[in-house]
């Protein structure tokens, strides 16, 4: 998000995330079962367990080029469940019947064991895919998976391989041939890894078992981890082997969960232009995306929010901790509906927003917007106060603020003008880093005291809502 002077030079602004900030978790029972912020596409948002279970149904693959080691048993072990849903379930959607992939193979990039997988050489290919002229699926048991299971556990690396296995299908059933968009391809794939997390989630699958608030939530940052990086206009990677955003790729998964394997041959250009909107997809030249979080920018950004939303009483901005008669502090920004006040701790602020640094290539979107989307989360919940006629202080009201701070996303992602001729505009990547906070820490879908609902699905669900719509669909949906 940058913030730069109408005349002069451009001051950089982006987003980050941090793990340890975290909201507390709303109780309690929903009032429609149409409408349940408790629920996670239907299905209940309950804790228990998630990853392989203690009495797995036997491997029916074996692996070429094993070592017989743990990632390669837990690899063949999430291909014979990925296989048991899709013979339970091709037919029924493609008319005709389901043909497991050849082999399975599997490599350690450190090693030299002169092992190939689709022709090339595994030597340092720290990563899974699916062959199409071999038709066998691959995967780097000495550097990948390892750091999927330490990330995300066993789910996160049954949901890579589900993606790989929905390259498969794709070509299987006839959704995609050679000419398609490897955009579409990508995002085809994460949904049908989506519709058979559902099926695991439906305690269906014999060998793993998924909850659907924590356990769901890591399947869900596994598919962050893999989004596409950040590039500048003048990058030349623009535009090759482009996979989508982390924004993209959960909507994409969550599809597949939400609706089945259906809704995945939906997904094609048209559609991904659709969801994608006017929202930033690359950097200017020579542009971080980052802007330092001072006082000066944090009102930068809430006079934006005035101008894009116009209240008729705009809401106080402090940077002093004060009493609050109706709500409780939920930092490093809080809302006081009583003084219609936003209160930031600046200090923790920029922690929320500092970036990490990480090397595991499997890791969340972390960067200034984690730390603005907060902030926008509070002005967000003075704007419900204003419109009147809703509670502030449950679980409707933490969804619903997820939805109208998307809503408030996709208007700063065009510049907005500030009195003192400044401007401000969300750039790459900060949408993500948004998606990354709501995932692991809530704040941003949490109401007036800071709380929010155990399920991550559900408040990206809200946030992407509202991305997607306006204010009247925010009200409307969670009312």
């Amino acid at each position: 998000m940058p913030s730069r002077p109408l005349v002069g030079a451009v001051i950089a602004m982006s987003a980050t995330l941090l793990v340890t900030s975290c909201s507390t978790t709303l109780k309690g029972n929903a009032v429609s079962v149409f409408d349940d912020p408790f629920s996670v596409a239907g299905m209940p948002a309950t804790d228990g367990p998630t990853g392989m279970r203690s009495d797995p149904a036997g491997p029916s693959r074996v692996v070429l080029h094993t070592d017989d080691g743990d990632m390669d048993e837990l690899g063949r072990q999430a291909i014979s469940d990925i296989e048991e849903f899709w013979e339970a379930n091709y037919s029924g959607t493609f008319d005709r019947n389901f043909e497991p992939v050849e082999n399975l193979i599997s490599w350690d990039a450190n090693g030299f064991d002169d092992t190939e997988f689709c022709g090339d050489s595994t030597y340092g290919i720290v990563n899974a895919g699916y062959c199409l002229d071999d038709h066998l699926i691959g995967w780097d048991r000495g550097e990948l998976l390892p750091a999927l299971q330490r990330a995300h556990g066993d789910m996160g690396v049954t949901m890579v391989l589900a993606h790989e296995y929905g390259h498969a299908i794709q070509y299987q059933s006839g959704m995609i041939d050679e000419d398609t968009e490897t955009l579409v391809a990508e995002q085809q794939a994460d949904c049908l890894a989506g519709a058979y997390m559902r099926w695991v989630a439906e305690d269906k699958s014999p060998r793993f078992t998924l909850s659907t608030s924590e356990g769901l939530n890591s399947v869900l940052a596994a598919v962050i981890g893999f989004r596409d990086p950040v590039l500048n206009e003048d990058d030349p990677e623009v535009g090759v082997d482009e996979h989508g955003s982390a924004f993209e790729r959960v909507s994409a998964f969550q599809f597949g969960f939400t609706d089945g394997v259906q809704a995945c041959a939906s997904i094609d250009m048209r559609e991904i232009g659709q969801r994608r909107g006017d929202l930033p997809v690359l950097l200017p030249e020579d542009r971080t995306g980052e802007l330092a979080i001072t006082e000066k920018s944090v009102e930068d950004v809430v006079a934006a929010l005035n101008t894009q939303f116009s209240p008729q009483n705009p809401p106080e901005l402090s940077f002093k901790p004060s009493d609050c008669p109706d709500a409780r502090p939920s930092p490093p920004v809080s809302y006081c509906p009583a003084t219609n006040t936003i209160t930031v701790d600046l200090p923790e602020l920029e922690k929320l927003g500092a970036q990490a640094e990480s090397d595991d290539g499997v890791s969340l979107a972390t960067g200034d917007n984690t730390a603005y989307s907060v902030l926008m989360s509070r002005y967000m919940q003075a704007i419900q106060r204003e419109h009147g006629g809703v509670t502030l202080d449950n679980a409707e009201a933490a969804l619903r603020t997820a939805c109208l701070t998307g809503v408030a996303t996709t208007k700063l992602s065009k510049e907005s003008s500030t009195p003192d001729g400044n401007t401000i505009t969300l750039t790459a990547g900060d949408v993500d880093e948004a998606v990354s906070g709501i995932l692991t820490n809530g704040l941003v879908a949490s109401d007036v005291n800071g709380e929010s609902v155990p399920s991550g699905f559900s408040r990206i669900d809200a946030f992407r809502v509202g991305v997607l719509g306006d204010q009247d669909r925010c009200f409307k949906r969670f009312d």
